[in-house]
C-alpha cells in the first residue's frame, strides 16, 4: 500500500516510520523491524520530491511519541486518528487490543473471549502479529496466559522495553537477558 504522507519519529528505542492519509495514521512501526516490503515502499517514500510531513496529525503524534517515551502516562492511550486496514476480524481485534490500558496487559486468551469468540485463540494472535499500527494499537500489551512475553513483531527485547516503560515488572534484570519465555512479575494487592 502506498502511503500520501510519513515521517520518522526518533525514540530511544529505535526510529519510527509513521504513514497515512492527510487525515488519519495508517502505519507505524519501527524503521529496524520493517518487513522487506515494507522497507522498499518506505525507501520509495524517502526520494519523493513532495514533502509528505504536512499531515493533520503529524505534530500531534510526534508530540504524544515523545511524551510516551518520556514516561507519561497516557491515560485511555494515544488521542490520534487512525484508520488501520484490515479484515472485519481483525479490525475488531485491534478494537480490543485498544482497551488495553498502559501499564496493564492481556492474553490472547483473553483477547479471544473480549471479541466473544473463547475459540479463536490462534486467530487473535495472528491478527495481532498483522497490526499496522503499533504502540497506538498496543500489542505490545499482549502475552501468554502463563505471563510469559511471547513474540513480538518489533523484537522481544524491544516487547520487554515497552513493558518496563509502561511500569511492569519482568522476571529478569534487563531487556538484554529477555527471551520469550520471559514473565512479567505480578505483584498482588494482597
Amino acid at each position: 500500500m502506498a502511503y500520501e504522507f510519513h515521517m520518522i519519529v526518533n525514540s530511544p528505542l529505535g526510529d519510527i516510520l509513521v504513514q497515512g492519509t492527510q487525515s488519519h495514521i495508517q502505519f507505524l512501526k519501527f524503521v529496524d523491524a520493517l518487513a522487506e516490503d515494507e522497507l522498499v515502499r518506505h525507501e520509495a517514500a524517502e526520494l519523493a520530491e513532495v514533502d509528505r510531513c504536512e499531515a493533520d496529525w503529524a505534530e500531534s503524534c510526534r508530540l504524544q511519541l515523545q511524551q510516551y517515551f518520556a514516561g507519561s502516562k497516557m491515560g485511555k492511550g494515544f488521542d490520534l486518528p487512525i484508520d488501520p486496514q484490515g479484515t472485519e476480524f481483525q479490525k475488531q481485534v485491534w478494537q480490543a487490543l485498544c482497551e488495553v490500558e498502559q501499564g496493564d496487559y492481556a492474553s490472547y486468551q483473553g483477547l479471544a473471549l473480549a471479541i466473544g469468540n473463547k475459540n479463536a485463540v490462534r486467530a487473535v494472535a495472528s491478527a495481532n502479529a498483522r497490526n499496522p499500527i503499533w504502540l497506538l494499537i498496543p500489542c505490545h500489551r499482549i502475552i501468554g496466559t502463563d505471563l510469559a512475553l511471547r513474540g513480538y513483531a518489533g523484537g522481544i527485547e524491544r516487547k520487554a522495553q515497552l513493558l518496563m516503560l509502561e511500569g511492569l515488572s519482568l522476571n529478569c534484570d534487563s531487556s538484554d537477558q529477555v527471551t520469550e519465555k520471559t514473565k512479567l512479575m505480578i505483584q498482588s494487592d494482597i
